[in-house]
């Protein structure tokens, strides 16, 4: 893959918008005006002599500090396509073991260097942009600690390089018979290290749970040395170190190794998509197939207005209007909800799954047959291309961003509306419309992840369209943090989101986090400013 410099994931794959889709678009938000991107020797012309000192394990090259300055988050992907960056890393680190994490957090206690951990580059909440810092930065890329170092098949336990990438994960493991079964929407570049450090939670999380419950053990290099987290499987021995290592987004240190709980391969796996008279209708019936514990390996629901963006943005204007005129002649109108599920497991398992869940459905007005499934087949296909979207939309000069959260199920329709109203009417001073559309991603019997995409026009110019952004966030991140709801379900707390931490977590658990990462770290040189505000 070639990686894009300024944007995500392989330079050489366009996700294109059908006419339809992109005329949908405009007609909501109008008619954008595109910004000029800055050039990649442009960028590395502005990248300054490093302050690191020399060693073995450390590049100064200034590409390489340019290609690992920023993530993907929205003011990432601004300062990218700008060229302005601000702070660059002094240099980049490319250790292959351990003992080389080891040697670089020793040598940042020696030379006085803050250090932020890199796995595949695609935070979305400001984790890896490093800040201005009287003290050298140095990034440590995983990319090279990338391999299955044992599979234990008795206990079903895998041990990874913490920079292994989702493909090469299930890839690894795959020839071997097994899965992880962790499929973030960033599965293509982000890495099994990333996914514990950020909590993070798959696609098909109804199967195989999210990160905490696969993730055994394994190894965390830090400035204070090694802590070693053995793989058992339960114990009522105090605090869990799993639970007080994961989420620490690199505070604590680097973690090294990573020991998970692997599956067998299923037999069979298949998706599908029914579509639901109203929201009211597809939520009851979503709640109650979680509650109800029926096998499913992914569930997810769209309201009526993200339903009617993916008809006209996932299909080409023939299907779209074939779908259209089955669905209406089904006697759904404009308000039906596209209701995406898969099964995964032996043939017998899944058929018995399958009766159930129509039988559910079907209650609830749900329509299916041949037509509706294409969209099962177009969402499996497409489940990980939905991130280069960015990319065609910013060629026009539209700005796209998600955001998300998760909230019991009895404050899932008033705290899903305010969100909305809030980024709807975020631009109203300006005059300007922002589409905006939701979907349900991740199920739990007690409640949901809510999660919002909206698109807007550029500004003027940059510093208009980051401008812009941060009333959209800032409006979002107010309302989910007032409302009973976790200001991240999967995307990590980062620096986008540290301001609104202590919404959720109370000044005691505030201070129970401090007093935590001031004990591995007191000098705050691990990833400052990250998942909390440092004085």
């Amino acid at each position: 893959m070639a990686r894009r410099w300024n944007g995500w994931g392989d330079d050489g794959y366009v996700k294109e918008v059908s006419a339809h889709g992109g005329a949908l678009i405009r007609s909501i938000i109008g008619e954008p005006t595109p910004l000029k991107d800055a050039t990649l020797d442009e960028v590395v012309a502005q990248v300054p002599a490093s302050r690191l000192p020399q060693h073995a394990l450390i590049s100064t090259d200034a590409e390489q500090r340019v290609r690992h300055a920023r993530g993907q988050s929205f003011p990432d992907w601004l300062a990218m396509r700008s060229g302005k960056f601000g702070t660059f890393p002094d240099g980049v680190a490319f250790p292959e073991t351990s003992a080389q994490v080891r040697e670089l957090l020793d040598l940042a206690r020696q030379h006085d260097f803050d250090v932020i951990p890199y796995g595949g580059g695609t935070s979305v909440a400001g984790h890896i942009t490093p800040v201005a810092s009287q003290r050298a930065i140095l990034t440590v890329d995983m990319g090279r600690m990338n391999q299955l170092l044992e599979l234990n098949e008795e206990s079903q336990i895998a041990t990874f390089g913490a920079g292994t990438p989702g493909p090469q994960v299930e890839s690894q493991l795959r020839a071997r018979g097994y899965t992880l079964g962790h499929f973030p929407q960033s599965w293509e570049l982000s890495t099994i290290g990333g996914w514990i450090a950020s909590r993070s939670s798959g696609q098909q999380s109804l199967r195989y749970g999210r990160i905490e419950q696969m993730f055994a053990g394994g190894r965390m290099e830090t400035l204070r040395g090694s802590l070693d987290i053995p793989t058992i499987p339960a114990s009522s021995a105090g605090p869990d170190m799993r639970e007080v290592t994961m989420g620490t987004e690199g505070r604590m240190g680097i973690f090294t190794e990573v020991k998970v709980r692997v599956t067998r391969l299923a037999q069979e796996e298949k998706f599908f998509v029914m579509f639901m008279p109203n929201w009211q209708q597809a939520k009851a019936a979503v709640r109650e197939l979680v509650q109800q514990k029926i096998p499913l390996s992914m569930m997810r629901v769209s309201n009526a207005s993200e339903t009617r963006a993916h008809a006209h943005l996932g299909t080409s204007e023939s299907q779209f209007k074939l779908l259209d005129r089955y669905l209406k002649f089904r006697g759904l109108d404009d308000q039906r909800c596209m209701l995406t599920f898969g099964v995964t497991g032996s043939k017998y398992q899944n058929r018995t799954s399958l009766k159930q869940i129509r039988q559910v459905l079907s209650q609830y007005g749900g329509v299916g047959g041949v037509i509706a499934n294409m969209m099962g087949k177009i969402w499996a296909e497409g489940r990980f291309k939905f991130p280069y979207l960015r990319e065609t939309t910013w060629q026009q000069g539209i700005a796209v961003d998600t955001l998300e959260t998760a909230t019991d199920w009895d404050n899932v329709d008033a705290l899903m509306h305010d969100i909305e109203q809030a980024i709807k009417t975020a631009l109203s001073d300006e005059g300007e419309q922002v589409m905006v559309f939701t979907h349900l991603s991740h199920l739990y019997g007690q409640g949901s992840s809510i999660y919002t995409t909206y698109f807007f026009r550029c500004g003027e110019d940059y510093d208009a369209t980051l401008a812009r952004w941060r009333k959209l966030k800032s409006r979002a991140s107010e309302v989910i943090a007032q409302g009973r709801a976790t200001i991240s379900h999967q995307h990590g707390v980062g620096k986008d989101h540290a301001p609104y931490l202590p919404a959720e977590k109370g000044e005691l658990g505030m201070e129970v986090i401090r007093g935590l990462l001031q004990q591995f770290d007191p000098d705050k040189r691990l990833n400052p400013q990250t998942l909390i505000q440092d004085d």
